[in-house]
């Protein structure tokens, strides 16, 4: 395993994490997501993401009942706050007092005593940004929170909540998980120039897009069984399983194929490539699945074939500026 600094800060992280966003207390069960969890601790996996939001809680405590006899100081257990986690008005955004009272009960449900990070989970427009900032300051300051991020922030509101941190005395954000993948780079125009700047790492989500650059969905063809697709999310991957996806996916497959890699291994080993990456999350259902992943990290992807694949996925149309995701496609 590869171990890299997160953004800035001293902390270091797995190049590759483990995430249970639709896998623990929902798609799988119980038994096998322990198993999963092991799996990725016996690969040298010591970082693990989860959300409050995620299952409506049930993924944390699942993630917590699995690690339970870990060495706490072994391992980095990441958790996000913002989506609804009740039917109360209160019970979301990123107040004060939803941050604080989402925080007490994700570690609860952890078995932990703070978390490594905390993450905004979305940007607020409800909420001052500066009460957003102060809270998690608090937290770090109280040690139930040792670094803080954000997800699926705009390059601005990432300079804001920076330049803000330092005019207020804050502790900085450190990073920023975003999705990103051969197919779908939109961080690379904006977020990572500042990022990068900043000292701000990338924690980045779906980088098989959801398991489309595995190369299994088949263009005009039935999804396979079992797959994701086949899934309650099956209907919000709609967008990645349009034709003008899936055949360039095929073309990249066969390059991959050619050069005797197994395509979800490459595309991992190209989100890695980016140095202001410094953790890409990969879930599974199937502790095999994360075996086979970690073989990306022996991969070393020459020049003349990272344009080749990039190549063969330009077609893929998600470019796009009238194309956007829906809300429930992000994790």
């Amino acid at each position: 395993m590869d171990y890299r600094h997160l953004g800035r800060s001293g902390m270091l992280v797995s190049a590759l994490s483990y995430g249970n966003w639709i896998t623990h207390g929902s798609q799988i069960e119980e038994d096998a997501a322990v198993a999963c969890v092991k799996v990725s601790l016996d690969s040298g996996i010591t970082t693990f993401d989860t959300a409050d939001a995620y299952a409506i809680g049930a993924a944390e405590s699942v993630l917590g009942r699995a690690l339970k006899g870990e060495r706490r100081d072994s391992i980095e257990i990441f958790t996000k706050v913002y989506w609804p986690t009740g039917p109360n008005p209160n019970n979301r955004g990123l107040s004060r007092k939803h941050i604080i009272e989402s925080l007490h009960a994700s570690l609860e449900r952890l078995q932990t005593d703070h978390v490594d990070l905390l993450q905004a989970h979305r940007y607020d427009y409800a909420t001052p940004l500066e009460e957003t900032l102060r809270a998690f300051d608090d937290l770090v300051r109280q040690g139930k929170v040792h670094y803080v991020g954000v997800s699926e922030w705009s390059a601005e509101q990432i300079d804001d909540a920076l330049r803000m941190a330092d005019e207020m005395g804050f502790d900085r954000i450190i990073s920023n998980q975003p999705q990103y993948s051969l197919i779908w780079r939109v961080i690379e125009a904006e977020v990572v120039p500042i990022c990068v700047k900043e000292g701000v790492g990338q924690i980045v989500w779906s980088p098989l897009a959801q398991g489309v650059l595995t190369g299994k969905y088949l263009p005009g063809g039935q999804v396979p069984g079992g797959s994701r697709a086949t899934g309650p999310e099956g209907e919000e991957m709609s967008w990645l399983l349009r034709d003008a996806v899936l055949e360039p996916v095929q073309a990249y497959a066969a390059l991959c194929a050619e050069a005797g890699y197994a395509p979800a291994a490459v595309a991992l080993a190209w989100v890695l490539q980016n140095e202001n990456v410094s953790s890409a999350i990969i879930g599974a259902s199937r502790p095999k699945q994360i075996a086979a992943n970690v073989k990306a990290l022996d991969i070393v992807l020459e020049p003349d074939f990272v344009a080749a694949i990039e190549a063969a996925l330009e077609p893929t149309t998600l470019f796009d500026p009238n194309f956007t995701l829906s809300p429930a496609t992000r994790p």
